[in-house]
């Protein structure tokens, strides 16, 4: 497998080359009339989103068990049987402590949820009383006495039975933190705590959250992922029987990191393995969580690294590693989407991985919808994401006529802009996307002879997979799929895919 799809070396490729190709590649696609278009084999189909987007109605404390799909922060998910559980950080939107109180609602431990269809989840509850009083000392002993009021990203792994929930507290712009792990024998709980797996305060160069945990099938190894933009990602060895480390106050060794963490952020490792690639995938989130937050990967061969990128490259380095497979966006008939990042991977057990992650309602960014999108893997062997949530579509192969019609295209970008940030954010008061964050969908009308405005088109029926060529650029083996057009409430065609230099290309048919 050429996991690799490009010998380019990136550091070579600057800024303005890549505006440049996407804008030449979408001025040579748009040249398109708006006409109406029915294809002879495939009919969009009306078909109603199973939730609406904007929960403020319903934001008020005492409608907490009907956040199935709301306020879903930091999403880890794991099968179990034949239900999927789900643990966020408890982010509120419209938060309200005191109201909360009257109410009897419980704030800052760990929200949980079920699903039999990762598409309808049951807000199942809080899965801790309380924060670890371990945890709250430690954090309170380096912090002069503050932070340790919420728990951060959970991570759920089972070993011989026993449900293992990992994580964190800390104090917000410190590297003082803690990873926990608590044990229950059901994945709802009561869990106990078995304590401390890696902690970080004053003179640590690292930082303890955002733990993800995988065992190495051929030797039963177990690794923790962890780590943000205070001194990069890291990985530690853990003990499989006891879940804690292999080795007492073994910090892991450094695998990730970015260049100047005043503007650039990094956290959130997510690692998965793909047995039919025998490779491991690291999912690392980039920039400020409400605004530009996106989704990079990379791979190795061994759970404990290195990780290699799109180019080749060890994302150790300094590097703002590539491929993008998410970032905010917008298609028509929509307000668009914010902070799509901080990815939970969830493995469906029948050979198909979905990625659950934050979505910020655009424009004020602070509602958080569970994003659920089916994973894909282009020819190369890189991941990608479908450009619509999923909602159960079932698989289907398509003719060439049935992709002859309207098309909203979204080219992902890696944001253009640079903001300062405070403990990997942005400053208070600038929450919203800024003109050039956000990708736009365009209009493109694939024609019967193959044409797209001035560039050309063509399918291939027994990949699957679609090809667009300019005289600038061809992107090359998209990935075509049934799906659900979230924007128009339709059953449609949809396409991923990357184009050369990484970053995630998406479409969907809309006439």
């Amino acid at each position: 497998m050429n996991i690799s799809s490009s010998k380019t070396n990136k550091s070579k490729i600057s800024a303005s080359q890549k505006i440049t190709g996407i804008v030449l590649l979408l001025a040579a696609i748009t040249g398109v009339y708006f006409s109406f278009h029915t294809p002879v084999a495939y009919h969009i189909i009306p078909a109603n989103n199973p939730w609406i987007d904007d929960y403020s109605a319903i934001a008020a404390m005492e409608h907490y068990k009907s956040w199935g799909t709301y306020n879903v922060h930091d999403p880890a998910c794991k099968k179990v049987g034949d239900t999927y559980y789900m643990y966020s950080t408890d982010a509120i939107f419209a938060e309200n402590k005191e109201e909360a109180k009257e109410k009897g609602v419980p704030l800052g431990y760990i929200q949980m949820r079920k699903s039999n269809d990762l598409i309808n989840w049951e807000f199942i509850g809080w899965a801790f009383p309380e924060i670890p009083t371990k945890a709250v000392n430690w954090v309170r002993s380096q912090a002069n006495g503050e932070g340790a009021t919420n728990i951060w990203a959970p991570y759920l792994i089972e070993h011989n039975g026993v449900f293992r929930l990992y994580y964190c507290v800390s104090a917000f712009g410190l590297n003082t933190s803690y990873i926990g792990m608590v044990e229950s024998n059901s994945p709802e709980g009561p869990w106990t705590d078995r304590g401390c797996v890696v902690k970080t305060g004053k003179g640590d160069v690292m930082n303890a959250i955002d733990p993800s945990v995988i065992e190495d099938p051929k030797n039963g190894k177990w690794w923790m992922h962890y780590g943000s933009y205070f001194g990069g990602l890291f990985c530690m060895e853990l003990n499989p029987e006891t879940g804690l480390a292999a080795t007492e106050g073994d910090q892991g060794h450094l695998i990730a990191r970015r260049a100047d963490y005043e503007k650039d952020n990094l956290e959130a490792p997510e690692i998965i393995y793909h047995p039919g690639l025998e490779k491991y995938f690291l999912f690392t989130s980039y920039d400020p969580l409400m605004t530009t937050y996106n989704v990079r990967v990379a791979y190795s061969d061994k759970p404990e690294g290195p990780f290699m990128d799109f180019y080749g490259q060890d994302i150790k380095d300094t590097t703002n590693n590539v491929p993008v497979i998410t970032a905010p966006y917008r298609f028509n008939n929509h307000p668009g989407w914010a902070g799509t990042a901080h990815c939970g991977i969830i493995d469906a057990g029948d050979g198909r991985f979905f990625m659950a992650h934050q979505g910020r309602l655009s424009p004020g960014n602070h509602m958080m919808n569970l994003h659920v999108r089916e994973i894909f893997f282009t020819e190369s062997g890189w991941p990608v994401v479908s450009p619509q949530r999923y909602t159960g579509n079932p698989n289907r192969d398509f003719n060439r006529d049935d992709l002859v019609g309207e098309w909203e295209i979204i080219r992902i970008f890696e944001p253009p802009l640079v903001r300062d940030l405070i403990a990997g954010q942005i400053l208070w008061g600038e929450g919203d996307l800024r003109k050039g964050e956000q990708a736009e969908s365009t209009i493109v009308k694939f024609e019967k002879d193959g044409s797209a405005g001035n560039a050309n088109w063509n399918f291939n029926s027994r990949k699957q997979s679609l090809n667009i060529k300019s005289d600038n650029e061809e992107i090359s083996n998209l990935i075509v799929m049934a799906g659900h057009d979230w924007e128009n409430e339709a059953e449609t065609i949809l396409f991923t895919g990357l184009d050369k230099e990484g970053c995630a290309v998406w479409g969907k048919r809309v006439k």
